[in-house]
């Protein structure tokens, strides 16, 4: 089995918004958990953008901007949630999200249950540098 892309970083990100959940357990808007999680990653001396933005093109037109939470190290999209229950639409913007910025890994992270819940999805239209 190969190692994950990226392991420690995830793993400090996941361990970074399980603070902020334990802290402020669920039932808040997710621009709560947002606050509250750059916060944490400032702490702990974890790199990121907040809200970055990204033109979206179509045929090579740009036909809007999205943005996600958080970028790591301009390396990892970080996008929040705080739903009771996760739903296909919101992995399938975490995947958007990693095609439009083209990156090889994203987390979604659910503040709205008991227990925060993560998901690690990877680009598998991820296109090197070096190609």
């Amino acid at each position: 089995m190969s190692e994950l892309k990226y392991k420690e970083l995830t793993e400090k990100i996941i361990g970074a918004a399980m603070k902020v959940h334990s802290t402020l357990g669920n039932g808040f808007p997710e621009v709560i958990y947002q606050r509250a999680l750059a916060i944490q990653l400032e702490e702990e001396n974890v790199p990121f953008q907040k809200e970055c933005s990204m033109a979206i093109y179509y045929n090579g037109q740009k036909i809007g901007d999205r943005r996600v939470d958080f970028l790591v190290e301009k390396k990892i999209c970080v996008e929040l949630k705080a739903m009771a229950v996760l739903e296909p639409l919101h992995f399938a913007q975490a995947r958007n999200y990693l095609e439009a910025f083209n990156l090889e890994v994203a987390l979604l992270l659910n503040f709205g249950a008991i227990s925060l819940g993560f998901k690690r999805i990877e680009n598998p239209k991820y296109k090197s540098a070096i190609n």
